[in-house]
């Protein structure tokens, strides 16, 4: 399997463990990932709300990239995913509109088609058969013991007609991928809700509140650690969590891991190789789990 990788920047700029534990996980996997160093940032969602033309054309740029290079969009974010899912959406819908993309797109030597290549998050792919059965032949230290919630973020399941989860509000992709690699899924209430990131710069004390109840909601439920696919939910749940404590008063602490550290642990990675000790809550606690 061969991918044009959509980094974002987050997982190059603040949670760069992921960005490793990412090659690490496609090595040991034998995907071979391009990264497209000359792609934009996706906007976020924020520069959407601003200028909706200029953000549309710089993904329809980065969709143009990969259909030069005549490969699939894999992305490692599941706020890059719903974003360029969005975008592209709305600009296969309207052929003038389109046309308006590709005017500003020719300045640059890019020429946007549309409908030659899929845009999937990491985790879609490895939750395919043929991601699974990838998965079974090549995981060598089964992660038997550890008990694993997914937090899938919200930009990765709606709008739910352009998720790639049959079941938006019930997805399983992510435990199916945690049962392959010998850990056992945790499931609970608050794995499809919002982390709060798109308001912490608003109203810092709900969006705190927002990811509070979703750690809460998972340790209760016995998770050993929190896994989830965004960079953004990882700043969320790990980064603030001191704070987040502070708030809920309750003393909980979980470990949260970037899904390719996890898939890379199985594969026979230590967390020394992830650079696991760049997170704020310690995974440390998962060193006896992991040793079996």
């Amino acid at each position: 399997m061969k991918f044009a990788l959509f980094t974002g920047c987050v997982a190059k700029g603040a949670t760069r463990e992921l960005m490793l534990s990412t090659t690490r996980a496609a090595e040991g996997l034998g995907i071979e990932f391009v990264e497209m160093k000359s792609a934009a940032c996706c906007g976020a969602g924020v520069l959407s709300e601003k200028t909706p033309l200029v953000a549309d054309a710089l993904n329809a740029r980065t969709f143009a990239i990969a259909e030069e290079q005549e490969l699939d969009v894999v992305t490692i974010c599941s706020t890059c995913q719903g974003v360029l899912k969005k975008t592209e959406c709305h600009i296969d819908s309207d052929p003038g509109y389109k046309k308006k993309i590709n005017h500003l797109l020719e300045e640059g030597g890019h020429q946007y088609t549309g409908g030659k290549i899929k845009v999937k998050h990491f985790a879609n792919i490895l939750s395919t058969e043929e991601g699974l059965n990838l998965l079974r032949e090549k995981v060598k230290r089964p992660l038997a013991g550890l008990k694993a919630a997914a937090f899938y973020g919200c930009y990765v399941l709606r709008p739910s007609e352009l998720s790639l989860y049959e079941d938006s509000d019930n997805p399983t992709g992510l435990e199916q991928i945690f049962e392959i690699l010998g850990a056992t899924p945790v499931y609970y209430d608050s794995r499809t809700k919002c982390c709060g990131f798109p308001i912490v710069m608003m109203n810092k004390e709900t969006s705190h509140d927002m990811a509070g109840n979703a750690l809460i909601d998972a340790i209760e439920s016995g998770a050993d650690c929190v896994v989830t696919g965004c960079p953004l939910c990882h700043l969320s749940l790990d980064s603030y969590q001191p704070e987040i404590e502070k708030m809920n008063k309750k003393g909980y602490s979980v470990p949260i891991l970037h899904l390719p550290q996890l898939v890379a642990l199985a594969l026979g990675y230590s967390p020394q190789e992830l650079e696991m000790d760049k997170h704020i809550v310690s995974t440390a606690r998962l060193d006896k789990i992991l040793e079996g």
